[in-house]
């Protein structure tokens, strides 16, 4: 009888698992949605926004899984949207690029704010997220330009909208991810993540024209707890840009921020804090970077009432030069200033300013750590205020510059832009020129200088307006040791 009960049991119990698994299986849905499979075709006349879309919008109503770019396909589409709990996978060879007339763009960029560009990729208020796959998002960003010239592309006038797609713009993003892509080409920012949380960026390589404006690699704008890592990036402005827009001021700061492993090149500032600030921006780490052909390497650029924080820099070598007046900078490898911006900025139709003013303030850059940065450079490093207090707590350890002049741009200038003092300052190129700053610790350090050097290289350190400035072990001779002292500070 207890033989007999048991086998009962255990019948009763396969029974149960085998309906429990029949269960499972009708609830689990089919996780991978083809984008041909909804009507997707490779053919470069064909938008496939419509497709496309239909094929995320499906992926998300069944509970989540992988959309699919196929293999060795080219796509062109128009705007479309990520959902959440999706895969947005572009298989290996597999492109999507973005619809060449301008008249398929209408919704901006930056909410109403409409002069700034507007959205290829977007999506808001996503969770659980990832962008990944061997293949290519292509911006096809030089069907949106003007004429080339020699150093950029001439920008087209607009009215009211600039219809310049930016190619991914997350707004209001949990748990995302973007990983082993090829994204390039983009008209305008290439990844722009607002107001995210929890966001892992590794393995892509991002590749723009470097005669693009305004082509920013990815801007972290109000966005915290962000890990940038492995990553390739070309652009013709900065590469990696941390930001507060006053469009989204209510995700608040930007905070806890790492970036690792980097190799990266612009015609702007390949790492950049600013200029758009109005919140703060702290807890920042960016190491074991490579910054080649750029023109300035490592800037923070505070042009409104937020602050800088908290921020340390290591084990990063710099390769910079000059390049044109159309490009900020001025080859300074290592860049901390603090000015309030200029009243007027042409397009931006004082969106730059808090609501019903037309003129800003500046809020304090402070406690910034550069550790163990080589830096090869026809300038020096700027460090810069309106006044001292906004400048505050900087430490250069380890830090060595080699300055040589290699072009023929003329240098003995200082890029301030956009700022309401003069914008380019005519200085003798120092190793470190510090204007107006505080508690400012160099040791450990060295300026030496190339076999080409022009009548404005001068000393290896210029300070005017400095409070409490330390140097320890800072060597090196000026330029022109036989009549120019190696340090001066007024």
């Amino acid at each position: 009888m207890h033989l007999a009960k048991l086998k009962q049991y255990l019948l009763i119990l396969l029974a149960l698992s085998s309906m429990a698994l029949q269960a499972q299986t009708k609830a689990t849905p089919p996780r991978d949605f083809y984008i041909t499979t909804f009507g997707a075709v490779a053919d470069a006349k064909k938008d496939n926004a419509v497709a496309i879309q239909k094929a995320i919008d499906a992926c998300n109503k069944a509970g989540g899984g992988r959309v699919i770019v196929p293999a060795g396909k080219r796509f062109m589409s128009g705007p479309f949207d990520l959902r959440s709990n999706i895969e947005f996978v572009v298989e290996v060879n597999a492109v999507v690029i973005a619809n060449p007339d301008e008249h398929v763009y209408k919704k901006s960029a930056f909410r109403n704010n409409a002069g700034e560009g507007t959205i290829w990729i977007g999506g808001e208020n996503l969770s659980d997220v990832t962008l990944s796959g061997a293949g290519c998002l292509d911006g096809n960003g030089i069907s949106f330009m003007g004429a080339e010239l020699e150093d950029s592309y001439v920008l087209k006038p607009f009215n009211v909208i600039d219809p310049r797609p930016h190619l991914l713009t997350i707004i209001g993003g949990k748990n995302i991810r973007i990983r082993d892509l090829t994204i390039r080409n983009s008209a305008y920012w290439t990844v722009h993540l607002v107001g995210c949380n929890d966001v892992a960026i590794d393995n892509i390589t991002l590749l723009n024209a470097l005669k693009v404006r305004n082509s920013d690699g990815i801007d972290l704008d109000h966005s915290k707890n962000v890990r940038i890592s492995n990553c390739y990036i070309e652009s013709g402005d900065d590469c990696i840009c941390l930001k507060n827009r006053r469009e989204f001021e209510e995700f608040g700061p930007c905070e806890n921020i790492t970036v690792n492993n980097c190799t990266m090149t612009s015609r702007s500032c390949a790492i950049k804090i600013g200029s758009e600030n109005m919140d703060r921006i702290s807890h920042v780490v960016i190491s074991n970077c490579i910054i080649k052909n750029s023109n300035r390497g490592i800037g923070i650029q505070n042009r409104d009432e937020g602050t800088v924080s908290d921020v340390t820099f290591s084990n990063i070598v710099i390769d910079s030069h000059l390049f044109s007046d159309v490009w900020w900078g001025k080859a300074e490898p290592i860049y901390v200033t603090a000015y309030r911006r200029a009243n007027g900025n042409n397009k931006d139709a004082n969106w730059r300013f808090p609501k019903g003013k037309t003129e800003g303030s500046v809020g304090k850059v402070s406690r910034i750590y550069f550790s163990n940065v080589k830096g090869v450079s026809e300038n020096g490093i700027y460090v810069g205020a309106e006044s001292a207090d906004k400048v505050s707590d900087i430490v250069f350890d380890q830090v060595d510059i080699f300055i040589n002049k290699t072009t023929s741009i003329p240098g003995g200038i200082y890029d301030r832009r956009p700022a309401k003092v003069d914008g380019l300052l005519s200085a003798g190129t120092s190793g470190f020129y510090l204007d107006n700053a505080a508690n400012i610790t160099i040791r450990n350090s060295s300026v030496n200088w190339g076999d080409n050097r022009p009548e404005y290289y001068k000393h290896v350190l210029e300070g005017h307006g400095v409070i409490n400035l330390k140097t320890i072990n800072l060597n090196g001779t000026s330029a022109f040791p036989e009549r120019i002292e190696a340090i001066i500070n007024h």
